[in-house]
């Protein structure tokens, strides 16, 4: 099988790992930079050139885009896509995870429990804000038009007023969002491959701290979910369209919220705090896909139901 990785570099430790996997089960695995791609259109037809050579066949292409080059890095897999190739996160599931409120939204939509969270362009009714997600502390979440989120702690009104304020003043949209208690409840996350979740950790933020997430000194351990918690990080990443994913979730007063989907996870601190091999299941998902499209155009061509 050709299995083209679309990443910015192959020493990113998730790249080479899902490289040495593919490889590992005898695949052509080629590394193409998006930013390094061009897209061509004529006549009807869609080509990809790397670097001002074609691109040949592919069987699949695992998406692994930077934030930073997020628009030109999906508008590359959406051109391989166009090309009939089967992909391991389509442009617009990878697109809706990283608007963190219309993932939400779709979430909230299919009856998911999420956190309260409140999105307003006018910050002058503060206690109202903090009143309609549980009250404080919360998490201010900058939606910025280049798809990152900052993420901010606020523990009194004070600290909310002053970030509402610099957010304001940089003429962005934001969200304010309950902070779940995570006394006597679990922070997890689960690496949902296809329809099953192949990896599960418990993230436990350094004492003192309300931050929860991975860059911020959280420790990881391997969790066990319960089955119900295993199918709602399924179902999430499915809502979302996504066949690989990250599904934040947190359990606390008798209930799993989940916080956020992810499309490009990082395989390294899984992977150390599970000590098992997480690349090899995305490779052979990617395998599943290929193998079911080729089925189902065999079975067109023989008269059947495919």
């Amino acid at each position: 099988m050709r299995i083209v990785l679309l990443s910015r570099s192959g020493t990113l430790y998730s790249t080479r790992r899902l490289s040495e996997a593919a490889r590992r089960r005898g695949h052509d695995v080629r590394l193409l930079d998006p930013v390094e791609c061009e897209l061509v259109m004529t006549g009807g037809a869609v080509e990809v050139f790397h670097r001002g050579r074609k691109v040949g066949p592919v069987d699949a292409v695992i998406p692994r885009i930077a934030q930073s080059v997020a628009n030109y890095g999906l508008a590359v897999v959406e051109h391989f896509g166009l090309r009939g190739v089967v992909l391991v996160n389509d442009s617009s599931a990878i697109a809706q995870a990283r608007n963190k409120l219309r993932c939400l939204q779709a979430l909230a939509a299919r009856g998911i429990e999420v956190p309260a969270t409140v999105m307003a362009r006018d910050a002058t009714q503060i206690r109202q804000l903090v009143g309609r997600v549980g009250g404080v502390p919360v998490l201010v979440k900058l939606l910025q038009a280049n798809g990152r989120t900052g993420v901010m702690v606020c523990e009194s009104l004070q600290s909310l007023g002053a970030a509402l304020e610099t957010v304001l003043g940089l003429g962005q949209n934001f969200i304010v969002q309950q902070y779940v208690d995570r006394r006597g409840g679990r922070d997890l996350r689960a690496l949902v491959v296809g329809d099953r979740v192949v990896a599960a950790v418990r993230r436990r933020p350094r004492p003192g701290r309300l931050a929860r997430t991975l860059g911020r000194g959280a420790r990881l351990a391997e969790a066990v979910l319960t089955r119900e918690q295993a199918a709602l990080a399924v179902e999430s990443a499915r809502v979302v369209g996504l066949l690989v994913a990250a599904v934040d979730m947190v359990e606390a007063g008798g209930k799993t919220r989940v916080f956020e989907v992810n499309a490009s996870p990082g395989l390294e601190s899984l992977e150390k705090a599970t000590g098992r091999d997480l690349a090899s299941p995305i490779i052979l998902l990617a395998e599943q896909e290929v193998a079911s499209r080729s089925g189902a155009r065999v079975r067109r061509a023989d008269g059947g139901r495919g």
